[in-house]
């Protein structure tokens, strides 16, 4: 028995899947299968109970999940995989901690899945992914949910736009203003609108585009203005290609979480990666 045949053990008992198991590991099915036959054969216990849909461990196989994890864990972070499940504004506040992460950890792989935040927590709870970075505290009780960041929507606008010289402004003073909107709904798109609808002023939204980036980049070239999540524009900012500023009458928080399995032990890879998040 060697460590890369328990890494393929634990992560056909991971998945639950031995075709998942294998896109995992970038393997074929078949290889995946025959390592287990092999490890199968070498303790003379069946591992994992033969035609279960989802795969099941066996009592000899539970007992070796335990035993790997701890072998493994002995190894430190030499190896090993890393799977976080993000939305496309959250990533934003992982990137400090994932940096360090992989400075001090260049042996493990790091999975960093793009998904809407509604499929995050679904994916966790399925041990497809180890974490899962979200807005909301999901309802599912198998959960729970660490808070790891405030923040709120803000109002950013081109460096030589006419307002731009200005620290803050009125809802009313922006009805004639071009907002670059996020084509994804969502409650806080719903929000903003809603306090335009309050204010009777206008939102005009000639432009919906598909990403956050693609968003800040039309409002650098001049295209108009946008309400974006202030953590996806402080590096802009910063260096002078955004101007901030903020709306007297909007305040609307954004609270981002972690989310993990509820009484199940962490992967040492995602307690090292929650470690430093919660440094950074």
């Amino acid at each position: 028995m060697d460590l890369s045949e328990l890494q393929v053990f634990l992560t056909v008992a991971k998945e639950g899947s031995f075709s998942r198991a294998a896109e995992r590991l970038y393997r074929t099915q078949p290889a995946v299968s025959l390592t287990i036959r092999k490890l199968e054969d070498s303790l003379e216990q069946p591992l994992f109970v033969r035609g279960a849909r989802p795969v099941r461990l066996t009592d000899a196989g539970i007992l070796l999940q335990e035993y790997a994890e701890r072998l493994l864990n002995l190894e430190g972070l030499k190896r090993g995989e890393l799977s976080v499940g993000v939305n496309e504004s959250s990533i934003h506040a992982l990137l400090p901690a994932l940096s360090a992460f992989r400075e001090a950890h260049p042996g493990v792989q790091v999975r960093v899945h793009r998904m809407f935040s509604r499929d995050i927590p679904h994916e966790v709870v399925n041990y497809r992914l180890d974490l899962g970075a979200v807005s909301f505290v999901p309802r599912d009780p198998q959960l729970q949910a660490t808070e790891i960041l405030k923040d709120e929507l803000t109002l950013v606008v081109p460096p030589k736009h006419p307002l731009a010289k200005r620290k803050d402004v009125d809802v009313e003073e922006l009805g004639k203003e071009a907002f670059i909107a996020h084509i994804v709904e969502s409650p806080f798109r719903r929000k903003v609108i809603e306090l335009f609808a309050r204010h009777r002023t206008p939102l005009n939204m000639p432009m919906e585009m598909p990403t956050i980036e693609s968003i800040k980049r039309f409002v650098q070239m001049g295209m108009g203005v946008a309400i974006v999540p202030r953590m996806c524009v402080t590096w802009e900012v910063e260096h002078g290609l955004l101007k901030e500023l903020h709306i007297r009458q909007m305040a609307i928080p954004r609270h981002l979480y972690l989310v993990s399995r509820r009484g199940a032990r962490l992967p040492h890879t995602a307690a090292e990666f929650m470690r430093l998040l919660k440094k950074s």
